[in-house]
């Protein structure tokens, strides 16, 4: 039987975009492999580390007929990567074994049974559905993801927030150093759903999530709220995934209000002359120090080695002097993170975090905790 028969593009887009969340390395050696399911016409590609499963359907030529085997993931793309990408491949079932075949080149790859590969038990309990369009979601967890923990031992930290309530949806990420939230407006009012997606889940909905050029931005994603599970189905895919349990911190807390000063400047001026100052920060710290005063923004670094870094813009501030220090890392990530032009950034003293928005976008809140130097 012939499983697929298509162009090689076509081929190792549909794999590659359900091969992110295969390890290499794995305790079950199945889960290092694709489930592959011919029905009729069309075939079903699925992956799961166990807590994730990414399924897709696509029409890939072949003969039609019901067939389902299991092979290695990472290996069928590294062969296809390896061919010309208008070559025709195909895949044809030779017994316990699946012969690749493009030009002149053929491969016989081993496979599992498709009965042992462990699919994922979906939820029962799933709450009302709602979408937005891909390219929002991709922007939200843009703004938002690099302020996820890494490894924390809070363990509720190692992910996203998503609240989706009445018509808003928020997403928030903090490491306890700093905090970012972002919202968008849904088109449905639903009733209050709070989750927390994790690390991978995360950065994996970022490399699929399209925000293309025409119709590919606008195509919705569908998401879905479980008690421990979340659902997405966008672009003839499905992502199902395991949800962090515990609970997030109130981050309306966290965010600080009735600022006294506030400062608006240029986004790639303040980036630039932050990346300058970073270069003779210590490796341990990475400490700046801003010192904001009626007309001028400094900015200064040192180091062990006794070496100083100096900065100075202008801007538009007529309050008290205030000098206060950050983890310049901080400060760049959310910088870099933008498109827009401005930002703005508000304080109350030295002591007190600092809160950095967008003046186009009020859904958008930074904060960052000072440090001490």
């Amino acid at each position: 039987m012939i499983v697929l028969k298509a162009t090689q593009d076509k081929v190792l887009a549909a794999l590659q975009a359900v091969a992110g969340i295969v390890e290499r390395r794995h305790t079950l050696p199945i889960l290092a492999n694709v489930l592959i399911r011919k029905s009729g016409g069309s075939l079903e590609l699925t992956t799961s580390d166990l807590e994730i499963q990414v399924r897709t359907t696509a029409e890939l030529g072949g003969d039609a007929g019901d067939f389902s085997t299991t092979v290695g993931a990472r290996k069928l793309i590294d062969i296809l990567r390896s061919m010309p990408s208008d070559q025709t491949v195909s895949l044809t079932v030779n017994g316990s074994k699946l012969n690749l075949q493009g030009g002149k080149s053929r491969f016989t790859l081993q496979t599992l049974p498709s009965e042992d590969f462990p699919l994922v038990q979906e939820a029962a309990d799933f709450g009302p559905a709602f979408s937005v369009p891909q390219k929002t979601l991709k922007a939200l967890i843009n703004q938002v993801h690099f302020s996820m923990a890494v490894h924390d031992i809070r363990y509720y930290l190692n992910g996203i927030l998503f609240v989706a309530e009445g018509k808003n949806l928020t997403l928030v990420a903090t490491d306890g150093h700093r905090l970012a939230l972002a919202q968008a407006e849904l088109e449905t009012e639903i009733p209050k759903q709070e989750v927390i997606l994790p690390r991978k889940t995360v950065l994996e909905l970022m490399r699929l999530l399209k925000d293309g050029k025409g119709d590919e931005e606008n195509q919705p994603i569908e998401m879905r709220f479980a008690g421990n599970q979340a659902k997405f189905s966008f672009s003839g895919m499905e992502f199902v995934t395991k949800l962090v349990e515990g609970k997030f911190p109130d981050y309306n807390r966290v965010i600080p209000k009735n600022h006294k000063f506030n400062v608006t400047l240029g986004r790639t001026t303040l980036l630039s002359s932050l990346q300058r100052a970073a270069i003779l920060t210590s490796e341990k710290f990475k400490a700046v120090r801003l010192s904001f005063e009626p007309g001028l923004l400094s900015i200064a670094s040192s180091n062990a080695e006794q070496e100083e870094a100096k900065e100075e813009i202008e801007i538009d501030y007529g309050g008290d002097l205030i000098e206060t220090g950050f983890n310049v890392t901080y400060l760049m990530d959310v910088l870099q993170n933008m498109s827009q032009d401005m930002v703005s950034i508000d304080l109350n003293d030295s002591s007190a975090s600092a809160l950095i928005t967008i003046p186009e976008q009020s859904g958008f809140k930074y904060v960052v905790m000072p440090m001490r130097i």
